[in-house]
């Protein structure tokens, strides 16, 4: 009975579970179960971001079903269902709706579902504040058929996101959805989330019961920070096995309005063009709000609150309230009235609303800057300058003009120009860049006999022209009148240089001509006075009154003064004015040739073989006249000596040469003088008897001389041997002074020799000690004598004829000589031996030393008697040889007693 009772029961149950399948697959419809998807989203749409899931039924499951959307460019279905956003926009009405198509791959069947998205409003805090329900999420299952039965398959699947505001007050942890799978019911699972937030840093933030799969936030969040959370829940036995696919979970976080807008800069510079029209922009100022800008909570809006100063218009400016762009809104800018105007700039979040926007000030300053809208214009009518005459770069007026522009800026700056009154140009205006004065300046000479005043007119503009629209004049105009001034001038000759010409020779006496100066100050009544400046060779001379003048000597062409037959002579003209004024004037004489020279023969010596070959003599002759009075030439041998004649022949070749032949076939080897008469082309002609000094030589084959002696050498000139003298006597001079230094270096030697031996000179090793005296070696003096004197006793203790030998005896003191105060090096040695002599002579000085005075400073040393050491009957009984061990300083003691016998 058990068993029917059982089977019974198994058939009751597997009737009925076939009954629930079969109702199942009658009530499936192939499509989607909705007509419209809806999802609540915020104002701004991510790229990539999940938006919602349509489910698609497909009840036999086999169908291969591909998704498309209506704005391919704008959402995308996965084959899961899940919508995704292509790309990031703000949504807007016309992303509010569009359709999902799905379509089967192999029948070709199409479906479509409309997907309805909306805005999320905006939260408050209060609406934060109530505690919402907690949503409860699934681990889905789709349907298939597998073997001929119906069982259910896991899928993936995103849900939409959790919005969790900012900045919440909890309390923490804060519940937000419960993750949980429909199989816990006949298994122990255990829950999980992973990803930032939850395992990974920040990590702590999101926790999850592993039990009940409560998933909660444990501390505030800031949106500022990470404005979303992907997070992926797990779902395992207590095996650890996975149970369900994970889900992902994205936590957006909402903003709250906690952050100010806040400036770029606090303060803000800008300029602006006086006189601009109404609209010209000025300036930007920015400001960033930490808040999400696609919320109201970072729309920010801009507003000036105060404009200082506020004239001539309270409100000469605007600002663009969405982008911070400042304008003027009113005429009137004058940077002469007012330079700069400072604004305060408010921003607010919130789309500007006072009540609940957040809000934060900045400090714009707006500079305005100096167009050419004042002409410059002069401060009197007319100015007053004088300047004397002839002067040149000095300022004669100073022209003053104000201008109301900035200073310093070419719509400041003046431009003078003189526009009438000045036909010569002999005035210029220069601007004086600090003041903007102008300054007329005088360039060219003025002369006052001819000019006594000038009046000029003269303009003034700027450097750039006025703005458009200005209404004054673009420059201004003064008259400026200038006095000159007369002053006392120099008088000129004229012509300057005057020339003469008169014929060389004329005798002393003979006037020449009048020279004489003008005075250009015709307005002053003076004399002028000459005198001779320059005369090189002192030919003239000038009467000062009348400027006549005369020689005073013979002219002569000839005269190393006269250069190219010219002759130069400076005369000076002076008046009598305040200040006495001069000026110079050359006289040229140009000088005519007479025939005063007569012609020299040239060259004056020569030489020749004492046969007449191979060669002969060329000669010519030397006129300091020119021509007529100079070549051609004519050239003879005297009559007597009748030796000349006989001995030589000339024979003219031209009008300037000749040559001198031996007429003899043998002529002895000497110097002969040989007269030559020569005649020039003067009208009347000059003659002259020149002197040839011909060396007579013997010659070899060539016709060259083979002497050693030259004419040169037969004879010296007396300038040869005054400088033959001079070089002998400077020779002689210097032996002398070499020969008297070498004596007086001697007597030098001499004397340093009296002072330092040469045995004992220790200059290659200067060592300084606390030494009194010299070496025992320095006099010849016997040591023997040299013992420690006791304890000075009084002469009248002691008895008479008892004294030691080291004691001063009783006698008259010597005399000594003095030295100069100021000796001469020569005389050291001669001192010397003066004071050694007298010390010789003198019984009471010390024997050790008679240069040298010590000090007695008491007996009983340890050291025992000096004399000792030299002593006949000591000097055996010791050993000096440890002397030798005491270094370089007693080695002179080991010579002397360490040698043993020796």
């Amino acid at each position: 009975i058990s068993i029917i009772v059982h089977t019974l029961f198994f058939f009751s149950l597997v009737l009925q579970a076939s009954v629930e399948a079969s109702g199942e697959i009658a009530l499936c419809k192939t499509g989607f179960p909705e007509d419209v998807y809806s999802a609540v989203l915020s104002k701004d749409v991510h790229e990539g971001q999940p938006l919602l899931n349509v489910k698609f039924s497909n009840c036999n499951g086999k169908r291969k079903v591909q998704y498309e959307s209506s704005e391919p460019a704008d959402f995308k279905v996965d084959e899961d269902g899940m919508v995704y956003a292509v790309r990031s926009f703000p949504l807007s009405s016309e992303h509010a709706k569009f359709l999902i198509y799905a379509q089967d791959k192999e029948t070709q069947e199409k479906w479509q579902v409309a997907v309805k998205l909306s805005l999320k409003p905006a939260l408050t805090e209060e609406s934060v504040k109530e505690p919402p329900e907690v949503e409860e999420i699934v681990f889905p299952r789709q349907l298939s058929k597998h073997s001929g039965h119906l069982q259910r398959q896991k899928r993936d699947w995103v849900i939409p996101p959790i919005n969790l505001p900012e900045n919440s007050r909890g309390p923490f942890p804060q519940e937000l959805v419960r993750i949980r799978s429909d199989r816990d019911k006949n298994l122990s699972l255990r829950y999980s989330v992973t990803g930032p937030g939850a395992d990974q840093p920040p990590t702590g933030i999101f926790i999850i019961n592993p039990i009940s799969g409560q998933l909660s936030v444990t501390k505030p969040l800031d949106r500022e920070q990470i404005a979303r959370f992907h997070l992926r829940a797990h779902a395992v036995d207590i095996n650890g096995n996975q149970v369900e696919n994970p889900i992902d979970i994205v936590i957006n976080v909402i903003d709250m309005n906690d952050n100010r807008p806040e400036f770029l800069h606090q303060v803000w510079n800008g300029t602006v063009p006086e006189g601009s029209k109404p609209g010209t922009y000025v300036m930007t100022v920015t400001a960033i709000d930490a808040d999400d800008p696609n919320a109201l909570n970072g729309m920010l809006r801009y507003r000036i609150l105060s404009q200082a100063p506020s004239t001539p218009s309270p409100n000469m400016f605007t600002i663009n309230n969405e982008t911070g762009d400042i304008i003027t809104v009113a005429a009137g800018l004058d940077r002469e009235k007012v330079q700069q105007y400072t604004l305060i700039i408010q921003a607010t979040d919130m789309e500007g609303n006072p009540t609940y926007g957040l809000s934060n000030t900045a400090t714009a300053i707006i500079t305005v800057t100096d167009v050419n809208d004042n002409p410059p214009e002069f401060t009197a009518m007319t100015f007053y300058g004088e300047v004397p005459e002839n002067r040149v770069d000095v300022i004669v007026a100073n022209l003053t003009v104000t201008d109301k522009d900035q200073p310093h800026t070419p719509a400041w700056n003046a431009v003078y120009r003189i526009s009438g009154g000045d036909p010569t140009g002999r005035f210029a205006i220069q601007t004086d860049p600090n003041s903007n004065d102008g300054l007329v300046t005088v360039v060219k000479p003025i002369d006052f006999e001819t000019n006594r005043m000038f009046v000029l007119t003269v303009a003034a503009e700027n450097q750039v022209p006025l703005a458009k629209g200005i209404q004054h004049p673009p420059q201004s105009t003064a008259t400026v009148s200038v006095t000159v001034i007369d002053v006392n001038e120099n008088p000129y000759f004229a012509p300057n240089p005057k020339i003469i010409r008169q014929e060389e020779g004329l005798h002393a006496g003979t006037m020449l001509t009048t020279f004489t100066a003008q005075d250009p100050d015709r307005y002053m009544q003076q004399n002028i006075r000459y005198t001779k400046l320059s005369d090189p060779a002192n030919w003239l001379k000038i009467d000062p009154v009348n400027g006549q003048i005369t020689t005073i000597a013979v002219l002569d062409r000839e005269s190393p003064n006269v250069k190219n037959n010219i002759y130069n002579a400076t005369f000076l003209a002076s008046d009598n004015g305040i200040p006495p004024m001069s000026g110079t004037g050359t006289l040229q004489i140009y000088l005519l040739d007479i025939n005063d020279n007569a012609p020299q023969v040239l060259p004056q010596e020569a030489e020749t073989c004492e046969t007449p070959d191979p060669n002969s003599i060329n000669i010519t002759a030397l006129d300091y006249d020119i021509d007529p009075n100079a070549g051609p030439f004519a050239f003879d041998l005297p009559l007597s000596p009748v030796t000349i004649k006989r001995n030589w022949t000339i024979t003219r070749l031209n009008g300037d040469f000749a040559q001198l032949n031996l007429k003899i076939k043998f002529l002895e080897a000497g110097i002969y003088e040989v007269p030559i008469i020569i005649t020039d082309s003067g009208n009347p002609p000059k003659s002259n008897i020149s002197i040839l000094r011909v060396k007579v030589c013997q010659c070899d084959s060539n016709g060259d001389c083979t002497d050693v002696d030259r004419i040169v050498g037969a004879g010296l000139g007396t300038g040869a041997i005054i400088a033959i003298l001079l070089c002998i006597i400077i020779l002689l001079i210097l032996v002398l002074m070499f020969v008297v230094w070498m004596k007086r270096r001697d007597k030098e030697r001499q004397a340093k020799q009296l002072l330092i031996d040469p045995e004992d000179d220790v200059r290659d090793n200067i060592l300084k000690y606390d030494e009194e005296g010299g070496g025992e070696e320095d006099q010849d003096y016997d040591l023997s004598q040299l013992q420690q004197p006791d304890t000075v006793e009084p002469d009248a203790i002691k008895p008479v004829g008892i004294r030691r030998m080291d004691e001063r005896p009783i006698h008259a003191e010597p005399q000594y000589p003095v030295r100069s105060a100021a000796p001469h090096p020569g005389d050291i040695g001669d001192f010397i031996n003066e004071g050694l002599k007298a010390a010789d002579n003198d019984p009471t000085a010390p024997p050790y030393d008679s240069l040298l005075v010590f000090d007695y400073e008491g007996s009983g040393s340890t050291a025992g008697s000096l004399s000792s050491l030299n002593s006949s009957s000591s000097g055996g009984e010791q050993d000096y040889d440890y002397l030798n061990d005491w270094g370089p300083r007693f080695k002179k003691l080991a010579d002397m007693y360490g040698g043993g016998d020796d």
